[in-house]
């Protein structure tokens, strides 16, 4: 038997397939700390220039993603035939775009929230590290064991 073929292929990304990625998908995690505790939101984003651009509105994301916040932002997807799946981490520091300049190229790169209610704010994530994976989505036979029959 050939136990290379039960295990699932999985290639580690190199930084343009992970951009590439980020651009087929506008949803994402954002991870950060606020007062020791640990926050993980869905949010929407578009990727722009290098970085990420996200939307949000008073609260507590605002609050806790200014002066440069260390925060963490995963997305992931599938095949639309679902049996390969990709995930990619950034890692990198939140800023509220104040420039002028630059909110116009958040809003030229099309960037809507998706809640009702304002989301006047733009933050942009410079990444200083990115890194992801792809893998073939295993068949659930590979990680269950086959039933015995049972007696009518």
């Amino acid at each position: 038997m050939n136990s290379a073929a039960a295990e699932p292929e999985i290639k580690e990304l190199g930084v343009h397939d992970c951009w590439r990625y980020l651009r087929s998908t506008s949803l994402c995690r954002i991870a950060f700390t606020d007062a020791g505790t640990m926050e993980n939101y869905p949010v929407n984003f578009v990727p722009t220039n290098g970085t990420l651009l996200i939307r949000t509105g008073e609260g507590t994301k605002l609050a806790a993603l200014t002066d440069r916040h260390e925060v963490a932002v995963e997305a992931d997807g599938m095949n639309q035939y679902g049996t390969i799946a990709w995930s990619v981490i950034l890692k990198g520091h939140a800023m509220v775009v104040s420039d002028e300049e630059e909110t116009k190229d958040a809003m030229e790169a099309g960037l809507s929230p998706w809640q009702p209610g304002e989301k006047n704010v733009l933050i942009r994530i410079t990444p200083h590290e990115i890194s992801g994976r792809r893998f073939v989505i295993a068949a659930p036979t590979h990680w269950w064991p086959p039933r015995e029959p049972t007696a009518d």
